[in-house]
């Protein structure tokens, strides 16, 4: 299983001195976050993409590329890539040229948000979601899989001709995680494709990620990717920690408090009913092993843990305790007993070989045949 942590990198102020962070400085904490994620042995780090206050992750590609230039070994991921209101033509270009500056250190989560006003920031209609998801998502696969495309659909201008540049990294696309919550037909669109599904259950009760992701596993078999405990899944989760339980209540109901998405509820509720985990250590390493019970094997497990302006300080003394206390743990336990033909987290080939210290795909170059117009790229008429 990979383990690592995601952000979706609000800017809160810190309920002990009503002072947020600045914008600069959040992004730099988001830098410094992911590189100690790297040298605590966590797998990923992953940012969401938002384009409204108070949040700062608006360019993914910019921070994950800055990332990529200061670490070696981490994969990169985004929690979630809006595939809604993003135009599928830039993600194709820009993602696969993300590919290639961290050798291939990358995957993607899609998904549509959870703000409907992104819609016609965009020039979208949010009544349209599910439907742009679908479109857009099935234009970037081409693009990624094909050259000199024609394409035609409802959400964009037609394509005559097109090929996405750069190509994938040694041909290989970026793995893809479909992110959702609740909504059904991103489980089937996963499936469809044989691609992961992400559920991000960090506010959801136990036996609705059950529903969701047995639906997933149900249809990745339907399709014919392999049978349903060879699917990809992957979930959220949400942390605190102190020496003991008590502690950890006592130093997180602010930031609880203080958190947009927590209000009207009780700490008591979440941390009965969803993955939102405050106590010891033991009590997040006892609460994640049963997840398992829940989905059956899964591949990634993702943790937010600087969500309603915790201090950079405290985030990081988080970081250090998921990554030299609990993860090992946890690793070592699912690991240990995960049964024959669960395949682990997809990675590309050339990172693969980063970690294995095997011989690395041999490069070929791009080369367009002698009927295309070496301006345009398109075919000689």
């Amino acid at each position: 299983m990979h383990f690592g942590i995601f952000t979706v990198g609000d800017i809160t102020a810190d309920p002990a001195t009503g002072k947020p962070p600045s914008e600069h400085q959040r992004i730099k904490n988001t830098i410094e976050m992911a590189v100690a994620a790297e040298d605590l042995g966590l797998d990923f780090f992953a940012t969401g993409e938002h384009h409204n206050p108070p949040f700062a992750p608006s360019s993914p590609i910019s921070l994950l590329s800055n990332i990529a230039a200061r670490t070696d070994r981490l994969l990169l991921s985004t929690a979630t890539t809006l595939i809604t209101t993003n135009d599928p033509v830039r993600l194709a270009e820009e993602y696969a040229y993300l590919q290639h500056v961290s050798d291939g250190r990358l995957d993607l989560m899609m998904g549509r948000g959870n703000t409907g006003p992104v819609y016609p920031w965009f020039g979208k209609d949010v009544r349209k979601g599910i439907e742009l998801a679908v479109e857009n998502y099935d234009l970037l696969r081409t693009l990624w899989t094909e050259t000199n495309v024609d394409w035609s659909g409802e959400f964009r201008t037609p394509l005559t001709d097109f090929t996405s540049m750069p190509r994938p990294l040694d041909g290989v696309a970026p793995f893809v995680w479909h992110g959702s919550i609740r909504s059904p037909q991103i489980a089937e669109q996963a499936a469809y494709y044989g691609d992961g599904f992400f559920h991000n259950n960090i506010f959801w009760p136990a036996d609705h990620v059950k529903r969701m992701t047995d639906l997933y596993r149900q249809r990745f078999e339907h399709y014919g990717h392999g049978r349903a405990e060879e699917a990809f899944v992957g979930l959220g989760g949400q942390v605190f920690m102190a020496s003991s339980e008590r502690e950890a209540i006592d130093r997180y109901e602010p930031y609880f408090r203080n958190t947009y998405v927590y209000q009207g509820a009780s700490l008591e509720e979440m941390t009965q009913h969803t993955p939102l985990t405050v106590g010891a250590p033991e009590q997040v390493i006892e609460k994640y092993l049963r997840y398992r019970r829940v989905v059956g094997d899964y591949q990634r497990q993702a943790f937010v843990i600087d969500m309603g302006g915790v201090p950079h300080a405290e985030v990081m003394r988080q970081l250090e305790l998921l990554g030299t206390v609990v993860v090992p743990a946890l690793r070592a336990e699912l690991e240990g007993s995960r049964p024959d033909g669960v395949p682990d987290a997809p990675l590309h080939p050339r990172h693969l070989a980063t970690l294995t210290g095997a011989e690395p795909p041999a490069e070929e170059p791009f080369a367009l045949a002698e009927s295309y117009d070496p301006l345009t790229g398109r075919r000689a008429r």
